[in-house]
């Protein structure tokens, strides 16, 4: 599972609890949920899908790209209706979440009852998943 995130360094002001992130150890990469984090020691605790648990240095974990494929895994389903011009809509609930064309501004748009964040950087899994949480109060998973 080689993830072009791999020189992506990922901070740790950006991690919270249930976040999604792929972890590396001794070559093996495998997704994982976050379930503590120390700042102190800059260190992670992670779940992987083996139901391991393992502490992790932050040069051990990677984020996910935002995509398609992360998105359906998500439960969000694509509105094809509502897909033209170059954007894409995948809906999840009362939560969207808007793909446009590379060069567009905004980049994408996050939206949920009256609150919209337009966005003009790609962002990754565990982004999505904090904005989520800021927007509905609930984690995405």
């Amino acid at each position: 599972m080689k993830h072009k995130n791999q020189l992506t360094m990922i901070s740790i002001n950006a991690l919270k609890s249930g976040d999604t992130v792929i972890t590396n150890y001794a070559g093996a990469e495998k997704e994982g949920k976050i379930l503590q984090i120390d700042h102190e020691d800059k260190k992670v605790l992670v779940a992987t899908s083996d139901n391991n648990e393992f502490w992790y240095d932050l040069d051990n974990l990677y984020p996910i790209h935002l995509s398609e494929a992360e998105l359906l895994k998500l439960q969000f389903h694509k509105d094809e209706a509502a897909s033209s011009n170059g954007s894409h809509l995948y809906v999840r609930g009362p939560f969207s979440v808007r793909l446009y064309t590379e060069g567009h501004k905004p980049l994408l748009e996050l939206h949920y009852r009256d609150e919209t964040r337009g966005l003009n950087e790609p962002i990754t899994l565990n982004e999505l998943q904090n904005h989520y949480y800021a927007m509905t109060n609930f984690h995405l998973e």
